[in-house]
């Protein structure tokens, strides 16, 4: 925390000629302080309780000069925060409690990794599973697209006793198609939902 201020050339200045003027009445303990304060090298730096004294004498003599004109390209003087050793026993702790946490997220992590069908290397089994799931996906689409088909060109030809107009035709195929492909999706999103355990 800040205790004190780094003076600037004003300050010296100012305080030079206050130190040099008779009249000026200064107490001999301020003037001792301001004294020692100038013959500091640099950077100078002025205690909170100097200032407050210098301020309190300036507005009892009715100084025209004020502490705030003084201290006008003064900074606060901000001591150097001195970090504390710390502890090897706590390092050494902390450093164990650390791999203790990567050990247990890499465990988390790799918790459902088989090493016996990672290190397989892809046999002609894995194959097969593959070939299998590829094709029930391309037996679904087929399924879906005949489907679909199949109630467009029922609608079309049904509708020719209903109406005579081929576009109401190609309409009314149209509505039966989508609601069929609908209902379809909609049993293959819950069948593939079970498959994954899901309700």
């Amino acid at each position: 925390m800040a205790s004190a201020f780094t003076v600037g050339d004003t300050f010296r200045k100012k305080v030079t000629q206050l130190l040099e003027r008779t009249d000026s009445c200064l107490p001999e303990r301020l003037r001792e302080e301001l004294e020692e304060t100038l013959a500091k090298p640099e950077p100078t730096t002025l205690s909170f309780r100097t200032a407050r004294t210098l301020k309190r004498h300036l507005q009892d003599k009715g100084h025209p000069c004020f502490l705030h004109e003084l201290l006008e390209d003064s900074t606060l003087h901000l001591p150097e925060v001195v970090k504390p050793p710390r502890d090897p026993v706590l390092v050494a702790r902390l450093e164990r409690i650390k791999a203790r946490l990567a050990n247990e997220e890499y465990s988390r992590i790799t918790r459902n990794v088989n090493a016996r069908e990672v290190s397989r290397g892809g046999t002609l089994a894995d194959f097969g599973r593959e070939v299998r799931s590829v094709k029930a996906a391309v037996a679904t689409v087929l399924n879906f697209l005949v489907t679909v088909v199949a109630a467009f060109a029922c609608s079309y030809l049904g509708s020719q006793y209903l109406f005579a107009d081929t576009g109401a035709r190609v309409i009314a195929a149209v509505i039966a198609a989508s609601v069929v492909g609908l209902a379809e999706l909609y049993v293959l999103v819950r069948t593939m939902e079970g498959e994954l355990g899901e309700p």
